[in-house]
């Protein structure tokens, strides 16, 4: 693909979650599929698409259930940032994710408060997408992030900082 023909893609819909623990802790999970992204090791907070006609907020909900196992009963949502905020994919890896349908994503975030225990997080669902997860420092959250997406997590973070 050109870099002209992927300029005309559009946006893919989706949901990005800052799951805090009561300690202030974000979760972060290294995706298992790092090498299709073009590096060793790529660490994420929980993400998903939305599905059409789906209320982004349940897309959350649903998404933190299908990456982490973290039940809704688990967290309250806390704050969500007002707007939708996009990033780009690096050009080379445009054609090997979603089937080279978008550019990016257009993400909602939302910062929810885990209240459970470490014990019911549980990253090896039907579908697993990390091949494992810490609480990491919200200062160092940007820094362990893909280099495409530090602007996005740096903007989430900035949103969040005074809920945290």
């Amino acid at each position: 693909m050109t870099p002209e023909d992927i300029e005309k893609l559009p946006y893919r819909p989706c949901v990005g979650i800052m799951l805090a623990n009561e300690a202030g802790k974000i979760f972060v999970g290294e995706r298992i599929d790092a090498p299709k992204l073009g590096t060793r090791t790529a660490w994420q907070m929980p993400q998903g698409g939305v599905d059409s006609g789906e209320d982004p907020r349940a897309a959350a909900l649903r998404e933190l259930w299908e990456e982490t196992g973290v039940t809704q009963d688990l967290v309250s949502v806390e704050a969500e940032l007002p707007e939708w905020l996009p990033y780009d994919l690096p050009h080379d890896v445009v054609p090997r994710i979603w089937k080279g349908q978008f550019r990016g994503q257009m993400q909602r975030w939302f910062l929810m408060r885990f209240h459970g225990d470490d014990a019911q997080v549980n990253i090896e669902t039907d579908h697993p997408e990390f091949s494992r997860w810490a609480w990491m420092d919200p200062n160092e959250v940007a820094d362990k992030i893909v280099p495409f997406k530090r602007e996005i997590y740096a903007r989430v973070l900035s949103g969040f900082r005074d809920h945290l």
